[in-house]
């Protein structure tokens, strides 16, 4: 059952991530609103890695970030972020399909080098936490860096500025 309503959200959610990423122009991927900030393809890029994710978040109890490797690929081109996007998204969709809801009340961290840097909580908290409110963060970013650099932004849950009523 809550497998269901993950998958879900999960599904509408992505369509919405798709539709943001799909709104990205090339000409817009090396602005940054200051220098402490990511550029919009490293901002896009990362949100295309969050569904690369699942698969230690479901399936492992510690996610170990001082191992991790992700290869972004070449993030000058929209459609490059966007083929990524679709391969994490397929990948992700897998796991969840695949999981187990008897283990979504098991303790999960994430670890940097033996240090604790998510603390140990449930995996269905930090699936609600880590994977999906932590996306949703960025895309309200990207929806930021769109409208910066004077570029459309897509309806994600209703009409925006953008759309003709």
């Amino acid at each position: 059952m809550i497998k269901q309503a993950l998958l879900g959200e999960f599904l509408h959610e992505a369509e919405n991530t798709r539709k943001i990423l799909k709104a990205i122009p090339d000409s817009a991927l090396n602005w940054k609103p200051s220098e402490k900030n990511w550029s919009t393809g490293q901002l896009a890029s990362h949100i295309a890695e969050v569904y690369n994710w699942y698969e230690p978040t479901f399936n492992q109890d510690v996610f170990d970030m001082g191992k991790y490797q992700y290869d972004k690929g070449d993030i000058s081109k929209t459609e490059n972020i966007l083929a990524k996007f679709e391969e994490n998204v397929a990948k992700a969709q897998k796991v969840l399909e695949n999981s187990d809801e008897n283990t979504y009340f098991n303790e999960w961290r994430m670890e940097m080098n033996g240090n604790v840097i998510f603390p140990p909580s449930p995996k269905v908290q930090v699936i609600r936490g880590f994977l999906c409110n932590h996306l949703y963060h960025h895309r309200g970013e990207l929806v930021v860096y769109l409208r910066s650099t004077g570029n459309k932004v897509p309806g994600l849950y209703g009409p925006t500025a953008d759309d003709i009523m």
